[in-house]
């Protein structure tokens, strides 16, 4: 399959600030990846650079056939961005921004757009009377308005309420479905869980894993939260045993096997701790992207 969006050997520098190093990945079509990592990780830099916005220092940037950078656009025709905040004139309408950038001007398009995002109420209202979430979804709108093959997304969800989080993400994934590439960055990882493909954790200008958001999902672990009658004596009996305790705020053990809940019950039986409560947890998305940042760390000091 050809690859929609293709990264490669990118590199970004500010004087003698490193802002992307050796940055590789490619977007095929009909998929959604998402971009994440923490503030100033570089994922604006990334999008910026694939919109063309700015200059990069080395590496080669394609969408299909046509090499991107600030001065050659011709590829990016067939794609949609909204990044950081969307640009909007305040004393025009929505319906006047729709209508201003559109290329087909299609009556029929603007109201099916309007209708997918539920922007009917104020559509016809100057945008300087938008809240954040009303802007936010218009800054969606017209990065979806012209069909594009590629859309490019910088926290979408920033600003939305629950519902339109919901309507925002069902609209991502269908378009999906029908082909379009998204590239997508957001804080709200259980959002990225629902609806990406695969997932670029980006750290300090580096990639630093890259992979399926099957392989992050089947790679996740099993934890047992235990609270017992004395935790304190409960933890230095368990660590004593050769348990390993994961964090300083509870008992919190790495699920093994199916027997080791009974032997720490056991044991905790024997030393008259009684165990008042079991919770099993397996990791979230943010909890396994901070263990894939934090083993990122520990390399980078090695």
């Amino acid at each position: 399959m050809k690859e929609s969006l293709s990264v490669q050997e990118l590199y970004k520098n500010y004087g003698r600030k490193e802002a992307l190093i050796d940055i590789n990945f490619s977007l095929e079509p009909g998929k959604i990846v998402g971009l994440v990592g923490p503030n100033g990780a570089g994922k604006t830099t990334i999008m910026k650079a694939i919109l063309g916005l700015i200059q990069y220092s080395k590496g080669t940037i394609q969408i299909g056939d046509h090499v991107i950078s600030p001065s050659s656009h011709k590829g990016l025709e067939q794609v949609g961005a909204l990044i950081e905040y969307p640009g909007i004139y305040p004393y025009l309408s929505g319906y006047d921004h729709l209508k201003l950038f559109s290329e087909s001007n299609d009556r029929n398009v603007l109201e099916s757009i309007i209708s997918q995002l539920k922007m009917e109420k104020y559509i016809h209202k100057k945008a300087k009377s938008y809240s954040l979430g009303m802007k936010q979804k218009l800054g969606i709108a017209l990065a979806l308005l012209n069909k594009p093959s590629i859309v490019i997304l910088d926290e979408p969800m920033n600003g939305l309420d629950p519902q339109a989080t919901r309507d925002v993400r069902g609209i991502i994934t269908e378009l999906a479905r029908q082909g379009t590439s998204f590239l997508v960055s957001s804080h709200i990882l259980s959002e990225l869980e629902k609806m990406a493909d695969e997932l670029v954790v980006i750290d300090q200008g580096r990639i630093v894993r890259q992979c399926s958001m099957e392989e992050l999902n089947q790679a996740a672990k099993d934890f047992m939260i235990i609270k017992t009658s004395d935790d304190t004596t409960a933890r230095k009996l368990l660590q004593a045993s050769g348990y390993h305790i994961m964090d300083d705020f509870s008992i919190k053990l790495l699920k093994e096997d199916e027997k080791q809940l009974g032997a720490v019950i056991q044991l905790l039986t024997q030393n008259n701790i009684t165990v008042l409560d079991v919770q099993h947890v397996v990791n979230d998305l943010e909890s396994s992207l901070l263990e894939i940042l934090d083993s990122a760390k520990e390399g980078a000091v090695k």
